[in-house]
């Protein structure tokens, strides 16, 4: 991997009622660095508070859309107390964009795995194209889609949820949507764009507060599963990323090599 470069790790334009929020992290596949956290959560409440804003669309630059956790952060700092902050501020990052008064597009056209699909079901709707993958890592490293569960598994079908959770596997855009990850599927990238600028034309037809209600009567059993669960799944999240078997996958993964357990 390069050097870290300086600068936000996000990327946003605001205009015409939008705000476009582009993960922008491209020497790391736009991984969840503790920065690109940090910009995420400082790009949408600048949204929320943003009145001219109607829409929120969150995408990407480069061919991945997220590549879930920085790797090398987790696998280089101590364990304990780090990793449970982190785990504490994915669960902030996602409850903030299911709790955000606006609706949230995702708009994707690249790879999403682990922490990525996170932000992805936490989104209200998602057009994904072409180019996407989508796969939950996590069993491969020793780890498990601790935190992401609070907004992946009320997406999926439970044996959907049952299969990718536990092989790893990765699946395509049809697939996504025949599952109930992303809301639609196209064939092109132009598609992409055009699907997201007729959601964005029908959100401006309807009034703030009644997408902003509306918004919260489909969220309100989630935001309730955060109150509940967080500090469970925080704990088991912390507790994955210190052992012995997440540490030797992590390494293994860094290294382009098996793990121990696959010999």
């Amino acid at each position: 991997m390069s050097d870290k470069p300086t600068g936000p790790r996000v990327a946003v334009e605001t205009s015409g009622g939008v705000a476009r929020i582009a993960l922008d992290s491209p020497h790391n596949r736009n991984a969840l660095s503790d920065q690109l956290v940090r910009d995420l959560r400082d790009a949408l409440t600048a949204a929320e508070s943003d009145g001219s804003v109607r829409t929120v669309i969150l995408t990407h630059t480069g061919g991945t859309f997220c590549a879930g956790a920085d790797l090398t952060e987790a696998s280089s700092g101590p364990a304990g107390d780090p990793a449970r902050a982190r785990a504490d501020q994915l669960i902030d990052l996602l409850q903030a964009i299911v709790a955000l008064g606006k609706p949230v597009i995702g708009r994707i056209d690249g790879h999403v795995r682990a922490g990525g699909m996170g932000l992805v079901s936490a989104c209200d709707v998602v057009v994904a194209g072409p180019r996407s993958t989508f796969a939950l890592t996590e069993s491969r490293l020793g780890l498990a889609p601790s935190v992401i569960s609070l907004t992946v598994v009320p997406r999926l079908t439970s044996r959907a949820a049952a299969e990718f959770f536990l092989t790893g596997d990765k699946f395509d855009a049809a697939r996504a949507a025949q599952i109930g990850l992303v809301s639609r599927a196209v064939d092109s990238s132009d598609e992409v764009e055009a699907s997201v600028v007729g959601f964005v034309a029908s959100f401006a037809a309807c009034s703030p507060q009644g997408l902003r209600e509306s918004k919260a009567l489909l969220n309100h059993h989630l935001l309730e599963a955060f109150a509940a669960d967080r500090d469970r799944l925080a704990d088991q999240s912390s507790r994955l990323f210190a052992s012995e078997e997440a540490r030797e996958g992590m390494a293994a993964f860094l290294e382009r090599r098996p793990p121990r357990w696959t010999s």
